[in-house]
C-alpha cells in the first residue's frame, strides 16, 4: 500500500467526524476509531456521549496515570465522565437506541457499499465475542457516520459495490471518513466532497471499487 505524507491519520479522522457534531446532540461512539472522536469535541460545541454498556455522559480519555479501571466505554477502554453523568444496565441503554433517542452514531466498518450497506461485525471463520450494539444502532440512530480505514492491509477498497461480509445493516450509513477524503452517500454511489491533503483524485479513484462521484465543490479537509 502506498502512502502519502498528506493522508489523515486516525486521530485526523476522528477530529473531523468531531466537526459533525452539533449543539445538544446525542452521540454514541462505536469501537475503534469512533471512540477517538471524545477527544475533539469543538470548542463551544456541547454534546453527550453515550455508551451501550451502561452511561450517559462520558468525557474524554483519562491522561496516564488517572484511569479508573471501573470507568469503560462498550470497547473497555478507560474512559471519564462529566458532571450530570448517568450509569444505568444495558437495557435501559438499548431502550435509548431502539427508542431514537440517539441522533448521531459513529461507527468503525470493514466495509461499506456505494448504497450505504455497512458489514462491520463478523468475518467468516474467525471467532467473534458478538454482534455488539451495531445492529441496534444501525437499525435507530437518525444519522449514521463511519470512521474507517479506506483499504485493507493489502490495498483493497473497503469502499466497495457489495459488501461481501455479514451485513450489519442495509441503508443506513449517511457519510464515510477515511484517510482519503470524505464521502456522502447519494443515490449515485459514494459523493467526495473533502479530500486529504497531497492526495490526487486519481488515486481516490484507484482505491475506490465502489461508483464514486466528485462533488463540483471538492475541498482540501482542513483541520
Amino acid at each position: 500500500m502506498r502512502c502519502f505524507a498528506g493522508m489523515l491519520t486516525k486521530e485526523q479522522i476522528a477530529r473531523r467526524i468531531a466537526l459533525e457534531l452539533k449543539d445538544g446532540f446525542y452521540v454514541n461512539l462505536g469501537i475503534g476509531i469512533p471512540t477517538l472522536v471524545a477527544n475533539y469535541i469543538p470548542e463551544g460545541v456541547e454534546v453527550i456521549l453515550q455508551s451501550e454498556n451502561g452511561l450517559l455522559g462520558m468525557g474524554p480519555f483519562p491522561f496516564e496515570g488517572e484511569e479508573d479501571a471501573d470507568l469503560i466505554n462498550a470497547g473497555k477502554q478507560t474512559i471519564t465522565t462529566i458532571p450530570g453523568s448517568a450509569f444505568f444496565d444495558s437495557a435501559m441503554s438499548f431502550g435509548m437506541i431502539r427508542a431514537g433517542k440517539v441522533d448521531l452514531t459513529v461507527l468503525g466498518a470493514m466495509e461499506v457499499n456505494d448504497k450505504g450497506d455497512i458489514a462491520n461485525w463478523k468475518i467468516p471463520g474467525k471467532m467473534v465475542k458478538g454482534m455488539g450494539g451495531a445492529m441496534d444502532l444501525v437499525a435507530s440512530a437518525k444519522n449514521i457516520i463511519v470512521a474507517m480505514q479506506h483499504v485493507n492491509k493489502a490495498g483493497e477498497s473497503k469502499l466497495l459495490k457489495e459488501c461481501t461480509l455479514p451485513i450489519t445493516g442495509l441503508k443506513c450509513v449517511k457519510k464515510v471518513v477515511t484517510e482519503l477524503g470524505v464521502f456522502n452517500i447519494t443515490e449515485n454511489g459514494f459523493e467526495m466532497i473533502e479530500i486529504a491533503p497531497e492526495v490526487s483524485v486519481d488515486y481516490v479513484k484507484e482505491k475506490t471499487e465502489g461508483r464514486l462521484i466528485i462533488s463540483p465543490n471538492l475541498k482540501t479537509i482542513s483541520l
